[in-house]
């Protein structure tokens, strides 16, 4: 057998048990020696039968003494019922829904019984405990020790994952370690031959902590080469030194309606001396909510634009690249610039053409006329051809995808050529590249995910504007919470209602499409949820109030309408799903009611938020939970007393992970890795020795193992 060998291909895996496997995305040998255990159970504690204690988890073995197949609850339940015993006494096993097993075991073998001891009326007994049969051949796999538990499937137990594990482990040892000897004796890591043994079967923890130390650290370095041989590559390109025009910048400052805070001048100054050089800016400019981006972008722009270039402006949905449109262009009113609107739905342009929805908007890019394109995906299509792209800016980056931003960053975007002959001629230069996040990123991950990005920092919010009041709302004080609500309306003022979140449980994949918790039903559940909830508010809460619907499965033009309306003040609430987290800019919003306020996490409810107290309006953000203990959660205590994202950000990091920040679900990174990026040790570790390899091997020629690692790697994670 060999490590590419395809999982249909090893002893007793059929062609069905395959497919199985082939949903969790494990096709190899290779593959499947990589899917590791969530969680392990610990069935260490070996006792005898009359020792065991009722309610504590334990391993007992002992001989079948009698076993048949039965029924419980007015017969709708199948059922094995067993009795098995040693020499200090015997004990009753019972398997719910699992009556074959009455014929798979023989009266007097010698059976390993591992799980919680209950009772009933009839005695104490196993409920559906791990079994396994006692030999003397071969060691205990499913009843001894720490037992893996890995992520399943429907029709694919974590048993027969073990079942498999146990016959290709041998073949670890042929895998090429892709981290140097030199590295891992310098940091004390298991090779990974070793390392592969002991995630699945560690023996203690302590054997698969060093594994998942192994592991963690693996992936984190890997991440470290991949954004820094990012940068160096980029250090190759030239990019068009961008004139910082002085005069400019001041009359554009003074035209604004409120004054720039000491960060939001700070950022711009950073960018426009970027721009101003011929390495190309790699920079991110990260902002609280309300901090006031879009300003510092529009300077940006414009200091471009006077200095002969164009801009490519990319937001993450049409409905905010229409915002962006709107807010460009009032911005820029006394500057005579020609700012196109492309998304997949609109086409238009403004100033100094006059508004027109007819605007042949690739035309005047290539043409050069039109200056500022604002958009989503649409800009980058293959039809787009820029005559002096000199800046792109890329609102919420991390919703954009790597390949997005890698094509826009090495050029991809092309100028126009020269003559008719190569009308695709690749651009002589790269774009400057800004991109922006409203998500405030602590700093491990900053340095980790997103080290290939010089960062500009928002850390205040226009003078003027209130603090939001944020409060936990427990269940009895429900009905005052929905009074202050009705008071707020009556006032002329707006509110946003944010239904749950739904997760599937621990160890399921979210892309498996036959389970019952795929990503796309779980969309389908939410849908239902903010369905349902905007009903009962309608009938039984607000029937005199105005509501309106937004959910993850509306059309790009239905959400438009909606929001439109909602910003219009068709509608007095709007109910929805997570999709209003980002960017939504609605000023007479003054309430923000996020239900299941628990299943969110800080980052994601701080984003929530900051929806309100967009005006001088005092606002009002209220946290709904299911749970009686909401009010002492350190989580929902934390979104009340934090005073910035920045804040808030460290503290989710630590309590939830980094899952909140790039789509852990979609990422490809193992779950028990997620704590090593909050180790500032391990990341500054992990970055030091990415940064000496890249320094001395860039293309990695000296290193053909980590090379190829790195390919897999940057195949299989999903970063956005």
């Amino acid at each position: 057998m060999l490590l590419e060998t395809p999982i249909d291909k090893i002893p007793s895996v059929s062609p069905a048990l395959a497919k199985k496997f082939h949903r969790l995305g494990i096709a190899t040998v290779r593959e499947l020696l990589f899917h590791f255990p969530f969680r392990y159970d610990d069935f260490s504690n070996i006792k005898e039968i009359a020792d065991a204690a009722l309610g504590e988890v334990a391993t007992v073995r002992g001989v079948l003494k009698s076993i048949k197949a039965t029924h419980a609850f007015g017969r709708r339940m199948n059922m094995a019922e067993a009795v098995v015993g040693d020499t200090s006494g015997q004990v009753r096993v019972i398997w719910f829904n699992q009556s074959y097993l009455a014929k798979t075991f023989h009266l007097g073998e010698t059976l390993s019984i591992s799980g919680k001891l209950s009772q009933s009326k009839r005695g104490i007994y196993f409920a559906n405990p791990a079994y396994e049969r006692v030999s003397r051949r071969d060691g205990l796999t499913h009843t001894s020790g720490l037992v893996p538990v890995y992520p399943e499937t429907t029709g694919l137990t974590s048993r027969w994952i073990r079942f498999l594990m146990k016959q290709i482990l041998p073949l670890a040892e042929k895998i090429s370690d892709p981290l140097p000897n030199g590295l891992r004796r310098r940091l004390g890591l298991l090779p990974i031959g070793e390392a592969l043994n002991k995630i699945h079967f560690p023996g203690t923890m302590a054997y698969a902590e060093a594994a998942r130390r192994r592991f963690a650290f693996e992936e984190i370095f890997l991440i470290q080469l991949r954004v820094l041989r990012e940068r160096h590559q980029l250090q190759e390109h030239k990019a068009p030194p961008i004139k910082t025009d002085i005069q400019l910048i001041k009359r554009f400052v003074a035209s604004l309606p409120f004054p720039l805070t000491n960060a939001q001048r700070k950022a711009a100054w950073e960018i426009v001396t970027d721009t101003a050089r011929s390495q190309p800016m790699n920079r991110l400019l990260e902002g609280d909510v309300g901090s006031g981006k879009t300003v510092v972008a529009a300077l940006a722009a414009l200091n471009a634009v006077k200095a002969g270039f164009q801009v490519a402006y990319l937001a993450p949905t049409e409905i905010l690249a229409q915002q962006h449109f709107a807010t460009f262009t009032k911005l820029l009113a006394k500057f005579d610039v020609a700012i196109g609107l492309l998304t997949a739905s609109h086409k238009k342009i403004a100033a100094p053409f006059g508004a027109s929805d007819k605007a042949n908007i690739t035309a005047l890019a290539v043409s050069g006329e039109a200056e500022i394109i604002i958009g989503t995906h649409a800009v980058i299509q293959k039809n787009v051809t820029f005559a002096n792209l000199g800046l792109v800016i890329v609102d919420e980056q991390h919703r954009f995808g790597v390949d997005q931003r890698a094509a826009l960053i090495r050029g991809q975007t092309r100028t126009a050529a020269p003559d008719k002959e190569s009308p695709r001629k690749p651009a002589l230069w790269v774009p400057h590249f800004l991109s922006m996040t409203a998500t405030p990123i602590p700093r491990t991950l900053a340095l980790t995910v997103y080290g290939d990005l010089d960062i500009s920092i928002l850390d205040q919010v226009p003078a003027g504007r209130k603090p939001i009041l944020t409060k936990v709302v427990p269940a009895e004080k429900r009905a005052a919470c929905y009074g202050f609500i009705r008071q707020e309306v009556k006032s002329g003022r707006q509110v946003f209602v944010i239904c749950p979140r739904i997760d599937p449980p621990a160890g399921v994949a979210w892309h498996d499409p036959e389970s019952t918790h795929t990503s796309q039903q779980i969309l389908g559940e939410e849908v239902k949820t903010v369905k349902a909830e905007a009903a009962r508010l309608a009938k039984d809460i607000f029937p005199d109030l105005s509501i309106g619907l937004l959910h993850g499965k509306l059309k790009p033009a239905e959400k438009e309408k909606v929001m439109r309306d909602f910003r219009g003040r068709k509608f007095d609430i709007l109910v929805s799903t997570s999709v209003v987290e980002v960017g939504v800019d609605i000023p007479n919003a003054s309430v923000m009611l996020v239900e299941g306020a628990e299943k969110f996490g800080l980052a994601q409810i701080h984003q929530f938020r900051g929806r309100v107290g967009r005006s001088e309006h005092q606002s009002y953000c209220f946290l709904m939970s299911t749970s009686p203990f909401a009010a002492e959660s350190a989580r929902l205590k934390a979104i009340v007393s934090a005073k910035n994202g920045f804040e808030l950000a460290e503290k989710d990091l630590q309590i939830r992970g980094p899952g909140d920040f790039f789509g852990t679900r979609q990422s490809g990174i193992p779950p028990f890795a997620y704590k090593s990026f909050a180790d500032m040790k391990i990341v500054q570790s992990a970055r030091a020795e990415a940064a000496e390899i890249i320094k001395k091997d860039p293309l990695l020629k000296t290193h053909l193992a980590l090379s190829r690692r790195l390919e897999e790697f940057e195949a299989a994670i999903h970063f956005e």
